[in-house]
């Protein structure tokens, strides 16, 4: 009797045991005690303008059941914002504003704290705690930005500077905003505070506006319009009937190059898709590899008229607007965003001005082709070369030869397709070539801005 007494107590005792295990494992993996501290979505640092609600995100799987803000000027503590929930939130956003009375307005640097408990059974149902301390430092001050120089007038596809003061003590950023969506990055230019950038008007764009845009880390912002006399320009347009010769040759070469068109039979849909989809994958290229700006700052910044090819003549003109027919169909456009100079068949083609390679070798329509740095965010493109002599991330000095003419790509005769280019934007060579252009609209404008830079700087 007394083993079967022991032996039942023991298989009781077994299973209380049993099920104290089980449910301390039922516990501790029950969602109802989940054991995570909710999350404070916020940086740890903020700049404020005090314009726009701070925002806080808390989260946890459990669900939020209580929140406090707090901030301190210094001086006081303020709840700002404190709720509690009988349903609990997965999530929940805390617009945190000042207190409508009481702050210290002169402050300009805060404390801010983020309490937050969840709806976990866990911690003898007092739920998991979680506090977050953030610093803030208080700037409702916009930067201070304004126009030292400029070139007095900026043509449709050409090309303009300007020199101007951006400064803050919290400085974010500082670019050029356009009306057509572009973006120019600005260079720190001769002394702190300082910046030049050349800008560009696309000649496919009708209209154009440029501002200076300077942002501190509290997200003021100050817009300056750069003040240019705009002057419209009427390009070419041709009408360009294709021919079978040139359908059944070029461009047969051509289609047998590219993927797109390996499998195409139709000579003028191999035109088409060359002279479109292909010319925009070159393109797009060219505008990325010609975006790049130093954000080093610069003393001076010069160049000297280009001239790639001696004795070159024109033989096309920049922003000639293509349309192509056949049979009286209309086909095709495109827009020419070069100038094309001719003179005798490898012809040697020179670097006007010093630089850096960032391309040379083969892209498609353009055939082999050097684009080269020259800083400021100025580019030069040489293309249809037979030859090159350079190779990327090489040096070029003024007047070396870096390629010889030729008809590689989509080129008829031997020729130089000749393009300048303002962060990623094709502009007028001509305006590149001309001695009297680029003494008006850079060198002076520099010259002015410097003078003006000293004055201040002096006083």
């Amino acid at each position: 009797m007394r083993r079967k007494k022991s032996s039942a107590g023991t298989t009781l005792l077994l299973a209380i045991f049993l099920i104290i295990i089980g449910g301390a494992i039922y516990l501790a993996n029950s969602p109802m005690f989940e054991r995570n501290a909710p999350t404070i979505e916020v940086a740890d640092r903020l700049y404020w303008n005090l314009k726009k609600p701070i925002n806080v995100v808390l989260k946890d799987d459990s669900g939020i059941r209580h929140y406090r803000v707090i901030l301190n000027d210094g001086k006081s503590d303020f709840v700002v914002a404190e709720s509690e929930f009988e349903s609990p939130m997965k999530s929940v956003e805390v617009p945190v504003s000042l207190p409508r009375a009481g702050w210290d307005r002169r402050a300009t640097h805060a404390m801010m704290r983020v309490e937050t408990t969840d709806a976990s059974r866990w911690n003898l149902f007092k739920g998991n705690h979680a506090t977050k301390t953030v610093q803030l430092t208080i700037d409702a001050v916009k930067p201070s930005a304004y126009i030292l120089a400029n070139s007095y007038k900026i043509t449709q596809g050409g090309s303009a500077l300007v020199v101007f003061s951006a400064k803050d003590e919290h400085l974010k950023d500082v670019v050029i905003h356009t009306n057509f969506g572009k973006t120019f990055k600005a260079e720190p230019f001769y002394k702190p505070g300082y910046y030049a950038a050349l800008i560009a008007w696309p000649v496919t764009e009708s209209t154009f506006r440029a501002w200076v845009e300077a942002t501190d880390l509290a997200n003021n912002v100050t817009k300056v319009h750069i003040p240019l006399y705009l002057k419209n320009y009427r390009y070419r347009r041709s009408n360009i009937t294709l021919k079978d010769r040139f359908l059944q040759g070029k461009i047969a070469d051509l289609a047998s190059q590219f993927d797109e068109t390996a499998n195409i039979s139709d000579p003028l849909e191999r035109f088409k898709i060359i002279n479109e989809e292909i010319r925009a994958k070159n393109e797009a290229l060219i505008h990325k590899l010609s975006e790049n700006v130093s954000d080093q700052l610069i003393h001076s910044w010069s160049v000297k008229p280009f001239y790639p090819l001696k004795n070159g003549k024109k033989v096309a003109s920049f922003g000639d607007h293509r349309f192509y027919y056949y049979d009286g169909k209309h086909v095709s456009e495109s827009y020419h965003l070069g100038l094309d100079l001719a003179s005798v068949k490898m012809a040697q083609v020179r670097s006007s001005n010093p630089g850096r390679v960032v391309f040379a070798g083969d892209n498609g329509i353009y055939g082999n082709m050097p684009l080269i740095d020259h800083g400021l965010g100025l580019y030069t493109l040489y293309g249809h070369c037979s030859t090159l002599y350079v190779a990327e991330g090489d040096t070029v000095m003024k007047k070396e030869v870096i390629a010889k003419t030729g008809r590689t790509g989509l080129a008829l005769g031997d020729h130089l397709h000749f393009g300048v280019l303002v962060q990623g934007v094709e502009v007028r060579p001509i305006e590149w070539m001309d001695a009297h252009w680029i003494k008006d609209n850079i060198t002076n404008v520099f010259e002015m801005a410097r003078r003006m830079i000293d004055r201040r700087e002096n006083h």
